[in-house]
């Protein structure tokens, strides 16, 4: 992590301007050593060493998702440094839930080089707000179960989903299922 160079700027982003260069200063790559994991019930912290990082087409795929966030009435929120993303949450547009009750944060990412420096912070408040402008109750997040993304979610107030969204679930087992109050 490197200090911030730079003032942060946020913004909501356009369909129009999210394209492959504008991920040409963000750093995805996470290097995870244990995750947790639900198992008969219980929470559970297992060694799980792997590296999280994006190809071109998970890009390619990233990029569809935002695109069609926005032109379904979602939010994709930016961070920007002297111009670079290195911060990004989107929010679905419409209310998901038994009783509609969750908007879905469908991403929340922070570029390695400026992680735990208030960005991610910054990005999910944001989230919060525009569920609530919705009036939604909760925030669903079908959260990467790596420890250090768990903490900063335990930190932002996410708890356990008392609903599961069978689409996450089967999309990403290994996922933690979570909400957040608005």
């Amino acid at each position: 992590m490197e200090e911030l160079k730079g003032e942060v700027c946020y913004r909501e982003l356009n369909a129009d301007e999210i394209n492959p260069s504008l991920f040409n200063g963000f750093i995805r790559r996470q290097i995870v050593t244990k995750c947790v994991r639900k198992e008969k019930d219980k929470w559970i912290v297992k060694d799980a060493p792997f590296i999280d990082d994006w190809s071109d087409s998970d890009y390619k795929e990233l990029i569809g998702c935002l695109k069609n966030t926005i032109t379904a009435g979602g939010l994709v929120y930016g961070a920007f440094i002297n111009g670079e993303l290195k911060g990004f949450a989107s929010v679905e547009g419409r209310p998901i839930g038994s009783d509609n009750q969750y908007m879905d944060l469908s991403s929340i990412h922070v570029s390695q080089d400026v992680r735990r420096q208030g960005i991610g912070r910054e990005l999910f408040l944001t989230a919060k707000r525009f569920a609530r402008e919705r009036r939604a109750k909760k925030l669903y997040i079908s959260s990467h179960s790596a420890v250090e993304s768990q903490a900063f979610y335990n930190s932002m107030g996410c708890i356990e989903a008392q609903e599961y969204n069978k689409e996450h679930v089967e999309k990403e087992p290994y996922d933690c299922q979570l909400e957040c109050e608005v």
